[in-house]
């Protein structure tokens, strides 16, 4: 099982792991990876594409969330010495926004993967503030292969 506990928060290093680029990239750390389950964080700053009256959108959150799935991929393959697919959201289920995080604040989202079978990855997210859940969606993604 492939499994680690160090963190990651090397920007350029989780930049090679998924597909975006700057000004888009909503994820700064990988926390913790395992078979079928990542976590990642996002330190919220005012640049931030999506900060709007000092608070993270929820479109903001969706796509932490499915970054957060693009990582877990990358990590993936990034353990097979092979570079980070291109991928896309293939469909959003059950999203829920409970709160909009201020600038400044960590973001913390797990990631469980359900199935994960010729590309498409099927997942339940959870994002953590402070301490408490403020979003929650089942998504799933698509490879661009």
């Amino acid at each position: 099982m492939n499994q680690f506990t160090e963190k990651i928060t090397d920007k350029d290093f989780i930049g090679k792991l998924i597909p975006q680029k700057a000004p888009f990239v909503m994820v700064d750390k990988l926390l913790h990876f395992e078979d079928k389950k990542v976590i990642a964080g996002l330190t919220i700053s005012e640049e931030n594409i999506f900060t709007q009256n000092n608070k993270f959108t929820a479109p903001g959150l969706i796509e932490h969330m499915a970054q957060t799935v693009a990582l877990y991929t990358g990590y993936q393959f990034f353990l097979k010495e092979e570079d980070a697919p291109l991928g896309y959201i293939g469909a959003i289920k059950k999203a829920e926004i409970i709160e909009l995080p201020s600038v400044g604040n960590e973001l913390k989202t797990t990631v469980n993967v359900l199935h994960d079978i010729m590309g498409v990855t099927l997942v339940t997210a959870e994002t953590e503030c402070n301490g408490k859940v403020i979003a929650s969606s089942e998504m799933k993604t698509v490879l661009a292969n």
